[in-house]
């Protein structure tokens, strides 16, 4: 199943291996950022929140602008710089020590940060066919949650707040991993170049064709983004927030029990990834997306019944809510190919870059709302209300997936062309 999941082309294969070496250095930090603020810089827990909201929020703000240039300039011209600016962000967090330098180094970050996944995606669409893009995808996201857990079990064992030097150390690797992506692009001098459709010989720029009014013009794609911030508003987004202050406050269970949780949910990934890829193909891209919402809205249940035993059975409880992370992560592991997959066929080459940065910031605006409405959602009712919420939010896009179905052709939604008749002799 590997072997069938690489992609054909070396160059692409050399783009995930770039992908899987820069996730393990942000597996090192992940988990650690509001920590490192608050137990080893000092900053309150209001602060850390603002400087790491602020961090989203300058990142969705600068994601339409590194669409344009990736379709004005190409894909390469904009991550190789994007990811040395992240790598001495990244590396400028280990020198933090005051509110403003954390403002400061972490807008850096998110300048770096704004165009990268959109940029890698449109470089990666463009070394793959139409008949092995999702696949290649899929491969992608579980190469980066193996290379996060990697990380993660390597700096939970080596970080320690009374040593804040070993905090500095983790940042300055995760900086470190940041140029490994950088490095193999270069060594790739005809990768992520602009289209030669659209590649202008004298004045050195691509010409607009379109942007992103055209690009909400396109009737398939707008439903797909609506589909999309319904879907990560109460799925993705609910992890940080919602998820986990359901588990320690409704669920009753210890912060060990939802790292439990987390890390259930990258095995998920990375054990069935491959299994689901196989599983996918010649299948409804639509249909899978419609599956992802219930499968979802499943996790969701699950958490909810966990909340009922509450502290009456603590190992039942616990039992749920690692449930549910595992549950959750087996949705990803259907949403992770087929979302990009279907944006990348629907996209023009002209466009690829801003439909991909579309894409991405779909996440970036239900990363805001999500967290904002989990709290006074779990405080009304036991947290029953937010969990009718989240479970009826996944169903709902469901049913705009499966809406979106007559909007798209056989090959856009991934069905396999049915086999010509044969046709009769003449007589």
């Amino acid at each position: 199943m590997l072997r069938r999941a690489l992609p054909a082309r070396p160059e692409a294969r050399r783009i995930l291996v770039g992908t899987l070496l820069s996730a393990v250095g942000r597996g090192l930090t992940l988990p650690f950022l509001f920590i490192y603020l608050t137990d080893v810089r000092g900053l309150t827990d209001a602060r850390a929140g603002l400087v790491i909201g602020w961090f989203g929020a300058v990142t969705l703000a600068l994601s339409p602008l590194g669409g344009t240039l990736i379709d004005r300039f190409g894909a390469r011209r904009v991550v190789l710089p994007c990811l040395v600016v992240e790598a001495v962000g990244t590396g400028s967090l280990a020198l933090v020590d005051s509110t403003a330098s954390a403002f400061g180094v972490m807008t850096l970050v998110a300048v770096g940060s704004s165009a990268i996944w959109a940029g890698q995606n449109t470089i990666l669409a463009s070394l793959t066919g139409d008949g092995e893009r999702q696949r290649v995808f899929g491969l992608n996201f579980a190469l980066l949650n193996l290379g996060i857990g990697v990380g993660g079990l390597i700096s939970g064992a080596v970080v320690d707040v009374a040593r804040p030097a070993t905090f500095q150390a983790v940042y300055v690797l995760d900086a470190v991993s940041y140029l490994t992506p950088a490095l193999i692009l270069l060594t790739l001098p005809h990768v992520g170049r602009r289209p030669a459709t659209t590649a202008v010989p004298e004045g050195g720029v691509t010409p607009v064709r379109g942007g992103y009014l055209t690009v909400l013009r396109d009737r398939p794609f707008r439903r797909l983004v609506v589909f999309g911030l319904v879907l990560t508003t109460c799925g993705y987004a609910q992890i940080e927030v919602g998820f986990a202050a359901y588990s320690v406050r409704v669920v009753e269970v210890t912060p060990r029990v939802v790292a439990w949780a987390l890390a259930a949910n990258t095995v998920m990934i990375v054990l069935s990834q491959l299994l689901v890829l196989r599983r996918l193909e010649g299948r409804s891209r639509t249909g899978a997306l419609a599956t992802v919402g219930a499968v979802f809205a499943g996790a969701w249940l699950v958490l909810g019944a966990a909340g009922v035993v509450g502290g009456g059975n603590a190992l039942l409880a616990a039992l749920g809510v690692v449930a549910c992370s595992a549950i959750f992560g087996f949705g990803e592991t259907m949403l992770s190919p087929v979302m990009p997959a279907l944006t990348n066929a629907l996209a023009t080459d002209e466009l690829r870059g801003r439909y991909n940065a579309m894409s991405s910031m779909i996440f970036g605006i239900s990363g805001v709302v999500g967290p904002v409405t989990a709290g006074p959602l779990i405080g009304a009712a036991d947290g029953r209300v937010w969990v009718a919420v989240v479970v009826g939010g996944c169903l709902v896009a469901s049913l705009l997936a499966l809406s979106l179905r007559p909007l798209l052709t056989a090959a856009q939604d991934g069905r396999r062309a049915p086999a010509p008749e044969p046709q009769a002799a003449p007589a």
